[in-house]
């Protein structure tokens, strides 16, 4: 049912309860988009006053891959908490998770603040302090990843966690557009990519998501961690599995994922 009016904080309250639970809830009727992103920023303002920080943000669905997978038309954003980022190839207890995907991506760390409307191609460069190769883990608390484009700006974009490279590379001589990506998961290839999938450019993402978070007041701050979208489709990940992604020119990041129960 199209243009459902839905109460933002019962939605919100049914998505944080699924986090605590493991148990993912019923797909959401398709919404007006601002409904979508109310209900995502009832869940942020739960987690920060629960204590957690706002350390970025993501933006998603930048490619034609992820759009096709996910059957949406445009690029939605969400909030990246503190509780969300993993240490390169440190175990990760996959039981954190209710049903996680994996994505590479060129992640972008800011050095000073970005603000929109009207953010330039020159403003945005100068912004950013070096990227880092990373992985999103992806997540849904809707079962079955049955996900409109409002479900999942309403789901916090789909976020999970992520992972970060350790080797800071400058954007100095970098054409972002032409790295190419190779996606491993225990040894075996599963995707390749070039940059240039994510909206032409990564940069373009982060241009994007400026604008976008400008008009409602809201600034990139300096030290926050971007992820422009993902590089390739994304990949289901499962107990034990060890995923690398490695971009040329930035190096590797890996993410395994551990046995067992929740640390």
């Amino acid at each position: 049912m199209r243009g459902t009016t839905m109460d933002p904080e019962s939605v919100a309250a049914a998505l944080l309860d699924a986090y605590a639970t493991k148990e993912p809830i019923a797909p959401l009727p398709d919404m007006p988009i601002e409904d979508a992103y109310a209900i995502q920023r009832h869940q942020v303002q739960a987690w920060v006053a629960g204590g957690a920080v706002i350390a970025g943000h993501k933006v998603g669905l930048t490619s034609a891959a992820m759009q096709r997978q996910l059957g949406v038309d445009q690029p939605d954003y969400g909030h990246l908490m503190d509780s969300m980022f993993h240490t390169d190839a440190a175990p990760i207890s996959a039981a954190r998770f209710l049903q996680p995907r994996i994505e590479p991506e060129i992640a972008f760390v800011l050095k000073r603040p970005l603000r929109g409307p009207g953010v330039t191609a020159a403003q945005a460069v100068a912004a950013v302090d070096f990227v880092l190769p990373a992985l999103e883990i992806i997540d849904s608390r809707i079962a079955d990843w049955k996900i409109t484009l409002s479900g999942t700006i309403a789901d916090n974009a789909s976020s999970g966690g992520v992972v970060l490279g350790t080797r800071p590379t400058a954007l100095d001589g970098l054409d972002l557009r032409l790295a190419g990506c190779l996606l491993h998961r225990n040894g075996r290839l599963e995707q390749t990519g070039a940059a240039g999938a994510v909206l032409g450019s990564p940069l373009n993402a982060l241009i994007w998501l400026a604008d976008k978070l400008g008009e409602t007041g809201t600034t990139l701050e300096a030290g926050h961690v971007i992820l422009p979208g993902s590089i390739t489709a994304a990949i289901p990940v499962e107990p034990g599995d060890v995923v690398t992604a490695t971009i040329a020119g930035l190096g590797t990041v890996t993410a395994d994922f551990l046995k067992g129960p929740a640390s």
